[in-house]
């Protein structure tokens, strides 16, 4: 008996009571790490979203100065004529974890060509989150509207 617990005392390595402490560390690290990380990829996203609809609107203003005021009606036509990333490709693309979409009204007698960009997040609620922000601008405002209501934004919410 004495030569059991001597080899016991003498064995290298970790018990159990060690084993779980390392393990409750290293959980208690990645609860707190989680929430920080989602925090970060839902504000990249909302950051590179709102300069994504500032390039889109340039892009815009400059197809349409050169096609007699009228605006590329989808995506497609900005991407040939211009240089918006391939990424954009599609009706309602998502890029970033936002969902684009966009509206063109063609001119007829007095009233001018008229377009509209909305960026809603795939999803913007709970722990898969790609936003909680939702972007809005079009032809006739020179900034980015944004709400943090779970709906699209419009012309009327505040501007960033």
């Amino acid at each position: 008996m004495k030569n059991l617990r001597r080899n016991f005392r003498n064995q290298k390595g970790f018990n159990l009571v060690e084993l779980m402490i390392v393990i409750a560390v290293i959980a208690l690290l990645v609860a707190v790490a989680i929430p920080g990380y989602q925090f970060v990829i839902r504000t990249v996203n909302e950051t590179s979203t709102a300069k994504a609809m500032d390039t889109i609107r340039s892009l815009q203003t400059g197809y349409a100065s050169k096609h007699q005021g009228k605006f590329a009606p989808t995506f497609a036509e900005l991407i040939t004529s211009t240089d918006l990333d391939k990424k954009y490709e599609g009706d309602n693309p998502v890029v970033n974890g936002y969902v684009y979409k966009m509206t063109v009204t063609e001119p007829s007698g007095s009233k001018p060509a008229f377009f509209s960009l909305n960026a809603d997040p795939q999803v913007s609620e709970g722990i898969q989150a790609t936003g909680k922000r939702h972007f809005y601008i079009d032809s006739s405002i020179s900034g980015i509207k944004s709400t943090e209501e779970n709906r699209p934004s419009k012309p009327d919410d505040p501007s960033i």
